[in-house]
């Protein structure tokens, strides 16, 4: 019954994507030796019994390799329909590992509106290793990245985000992905699908090299676990990655892998809510006289519905809008809804970019792309819709409400969390 909040909206579900969920990555019938648990077991040994000096079953120390890490990644090829998956211990820890292959002269091509620590990662990590980044609008100039491959023969990545974070941008993958490949076959195609998920988006079948996602966010989607990963088809650059695993050091605990692939089993049943819940919310938001405009590809309204449905198997619980009251004002007037970072959990939470997630873009460039004090983000949850609806509108009356100079500490903490210039 629950594919039919996707169907609904004109999805087709990816085949078998709930069974694969529920199965992928470990079959208890194959652990005879462990007694076939039914779920999983956690191996938190750091090394491993080894019969002879270099002789192991399997595993010899933890970093290398990990039969719960083992189990996580099986899971998550299977998922993305990819040959070969790694897990990291972050998202930013995949966006090392792949750009540790790039030397110094090379150059990135990024699109302009992604998370702002993949934008402070390849403004200030791989710029000081002597990386060049070019932040390009991917979403609506192929034009400018086709200049940019003309004009700079040392472009070796292209990294794509879709939907972007937080404007909600789309790019077309195949689009540029055949863009990039017509110039040079050996430029590597990186897309981060954290805000759709293997549920309701697979790059790789459009064209791209890799797809990495933030784990912290749908995947895990319980708010409890900080991990990354990748998918490719590329024997060699997963060889690569596994390398890096080892030798970086940026591995995941066996007891988090074991907690994201317990969150992986229900991320389609997630997924369809996530869906329904942030499509109810965008409907509502853009029929509100405090709201100025509503960012969701599902809206008829976004500039990219019609990619959207094209490229995707659905939509996620993110919504971004812009509002007519004070954002600081609303965000903390809400209830249900928590005022945090991060994203993708079973809880709702809401956000101003420029103060918090994207506080580390550099101002010029937030104005240039309209991350504005009065823009908002929210992930929204599994909770009942009318509740969320409802806490929506109070919040949004109670930060229309002229200042009575009496805040509780609002306004000092709104004041406190723009003097950050960090970011998440």
């Amino acid at each position: 019954m629950s594919q039919n909040i996707q169907k609904d909206s004109g999805f087709e579900p990816f085949k078998g994507i709930d069974t694969l969920a529920t199965h992928a990555g470990y079959n208890p019938r194959e652990h005879e030796s462990l007694s076939c648990p039914a779920i999983p077991p956690i191996s938190l040994s750091t090394t491993f019994y080894q019969k002879a000096p270099g002789e192991h079953f399997g595993f010899d120390y933890s970093r290398a390799g990990n039969p719960t890490r083992d189990f996580l990644e099986k899971a998550l090829a299977t998922l993305e329909g990819a040959r070969f998956a790694a897990a990291f211990s972050s998202g930013l820890a995949v966006q090392s590992a792949l750009v540790q292959q790039l030397k110094s002269g090379d150059s990135v091509i990024c699109n302009d509106d992604v998370y702002g620590g993949t934008n402070r990662y390849f403004r200030t990590i791989s710029s000081n290793a002597g990386i060049k980044t070019h932040f390009v609008n991917l979403a609506t100039d192929l034009p400018g990245l086709a200049k940019c491959l003309q004009s700079d023969s040392a472009v070796r990545m292209v990294w794509i985000e879709t939907p972007t974070n937080p404007l909600m941008k789309l790019i077309d993958v195949r689009a540029v992905s055949e863009a990039v490949k017509k110039v040079n076959k050996d430029i590597l195609v990186v897309c981060d699908n954290t805000f759709l998920s293997p549920v309701f988006q697979r790059p790789l079948e459009l064209g791209a090299d890799v797809v990495m996602h933030s784990m912290t966010k749908y995947i895990n989607g319980h708010s409890d676990v900080v991990m990354g990963c990748c998918m490719t088809n590329s024997a060699q650059l997963h060889e690569w990655l596994t390398y890096n695993q080892k030798s970086a050091g940026a591995t995941p605990s066996p007891f988090d892998c074991w907690l994201a692939h317990r969150g992986l089993r229900t991320l389609p049943l997630r997924m369809r809510q996530h869906m329904a819940n942030g499509l109810a919310v965008a409907r509502h938001l853009e029929a509100s006289r405090h709201v100025d405009r509503v960012l969701h590809p599902g809206l008829e309204s976004h500039p990219q519905h019609q990619l959207a449905k094209r490229q995707q198997r659905g939509y996620s619980g993110m919504v971004s809008a812009y509002l007519r009251v004070d954002a600081s004002a609303f965000v903390s007037a809400l209830s249900l809804f928590t005022l945090a970072e991060s994203l993708g959990g079973f809880e709702s939470l809401a956000e101003v970019p420029s103060i918090m997630t994207h506080a580390s873009v550099p101002p010029d460039q937030r104005a240039e792309l309209g991350i504005t004090d009065s823009f908002v983000r929210l992930s929204v949850g599994l909770e009942d819709i009318d509740d969320l609806l409802a806490d929506l509108d109070q919040a949004l009356e109670k930060a229309a409400k002229p200042a009575t100079g009496d805040d509780g500490g609002a306004a000092s903490d709104a004041k406190r969390r723009r003097t950050s210039k960090n970011g998440q």
